[in-house]
Protein backbone atom coordinates (compact mmCIF):
# COMPACT_ATOMS: atom_id res chain seq x y z
CA UNK A 1 0.00 0.00 0.00
CA UNK A 2 1.95 3.10 -1.49
CA UNK A 3 0.90 6.46 -0.24
CA UNK A 4 0.83 8.74 -3.15
CA UNK A 5 2.50 12.23 -2.23
CA UNK A 6 1.19 15.98 -4.00
CA UNK A 7 3.59 17.17 -6.89
CA UNK A 8 4.19 20.03 -4.07
CA UNK A 9 5.87 17.77 -1.83
CA UNK A 10 8.31 16.52 -4.54
CA UNK A 11 9.43 20.06 -5.53
CA UNK A 12 9.95 20.66 -2.29
CA UNK A 13 11.90 17.63 -1.79
CA UNK A 14 14.09 18.36 -4.89
CA UNK A 15 14.41 22.01 -3.46
CA UNK A 16 15.80 20.62 -0.42
CA UNK A 17 18.37 18.32 -2.48
CA UNK A 18 19.85 21.45 -4.33
CA UNK A 19 20.18 23.66 -1.39
CA UNK A 20 22.00 20.69 0.59
CA UNK A 21 24.27 20.14 -2.43
CA UNK A 22 24.64 23.88 -3.09
CA UNK A 23 25.37 24.12 0.98
CA UNK A 24 28.96 21.36 0.50
CA UNK A 25 30.13 23.53 -2.20
CA UNK A 26 30.10 26.48 0.44
CA UNK A 27 32.50 27.73 2.73
CA UNK A 28 31.65 27.65 6.06
CA UNK A 29 30.65 30.75 8.47
CA UNK A 30 30.88 32.47 4.61
CA UNK A 31 27.72 34.93 3.88
CA UNK A 32 26.30 32.51 1.06
CA UNK A 33 26.45 29.40 3.76
CA UNK A 34 24.96 30.90 5.95
CA UNK A 35 21.63 31.98 3.55
CA UNK A 36 21.82 28.47 2.04
CA UNK A 37 22.31 27.30 5.59
CA UNK A 38 18.35 29.11 6.47
CA UNK A 39 16.65 28.12 2.73
CA UNK A 40 17.74 24.72 4.21
CA UNK A 41 16.02 24.92 7.40
CA UNK A 42 12.80 27.10 5.92
CA UNK A 43 12.32 23.94 3.33
CA UNK A 44 13.28 21.68 5.92
CA UNK A 45 10.39 23.17 8.13
CA UNK A 46 8.06 23.55 5.09
CA UNK A 47 8.13 19.91 4.56
CA UNK A 48 7.17 18.99 8.66
CA UNK A 49 3.94 21.01 7.87
CA UNK A 50 3.34 19.12 4.66
CA UNK A 51 2.99 15.94 6.94
CA UNK A 52 -0.24 14.70 8.10
CA UNK A 53 -0.13 13.92 11.71
CA UNK A 54 -2.90 11.84 12.37
CA UNK A 55 -3.54 8.26 12.16
CA UNK A 56 -5.98 6.75 9.91
CA UNK A 57 -9.38 5.23 10.77
CA UNK A 58 -8.40 2.10 9.56
CA UNK A 59 -5.14 1.33 11.20
CA UNK A 60 -6.78 2.87 14.61
CA UNK A 61 -9.85 -0.01 14.08
CA UNK A 62 -7.10 -2.28 13.08
CA UNK A 63 -5.28 -2.12 16.17
CA UNK A 64 -8.18 -2.09 18.19
CA UNK A 65 -9.37 -5.37 16.64
CA UNK A 66 -6.11 -7.34 17.29
CA UNK A 67 -6.08 -5.58 20.94
CA UNK A 68 -9.53 -7.22 21.57
CA UNK A 69 -8.34 -10.39 19.79
CA UNK A 70 -5.76 -10.53 22.20
CA UNK A 71 -8.03 -9.78 25.05
CA UNK A 72 -10.36 -12.44 24.16
CA UNK A 73 -7.47 -14.99 24.08
CA UNK A 74 -5.91 -13.95 27.32
CA UNK A 75 -8.78 -14.32 28.87
CA UNK A 76 -10.06 -17.86 27.68
CA UNK A 77 -6.26 -19.09 28.63
CA UNK A 78 -6.84 -17.74 32.32
CA UNK A 79 -10.50 -19.62 32.28
CA UNK A 80 -8.07 -22.76 32.07
CA UNK A 81 -8.65 -23.71 28.57
CA UNK A 82 -5.96 -24.22 26.63
CA UNK A 83 -4.98 -21.94 23.46
CA UNK A 84 -4.23 -23.81 20.49
CA UNK A 85 -2.45 -22.65 17.02
CA UNK A 86 -5.64 -21.90 15.39
CA UNK A 87 -6.97 -19.34 18.00
CA UNK A 88 -3.27 -16.92 16.99
CA UNK A 89 -4.29 -16.85 13.48
CA UNK A 90 -7.18 -14.40 14.47
CA UNK A 91 -4.58 -11.91 15.52
CA UNK A 92 -3.36 -9.87 12.62
CA UNK A 93 0.49 -9.25 12.04
CA UNK A 94 2.50 -6.27 10.98
CA UNK A 95 3.60 -6.46 7.53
Amino acid sequence: MSIERPRHQFMLESELDRAIIALKTETIGSEDFTKTLGLVERLHDMMDKEKPSTVSKDTMLMVAANLVGIILIISHEQVGNAVTSKALNFVMRPR
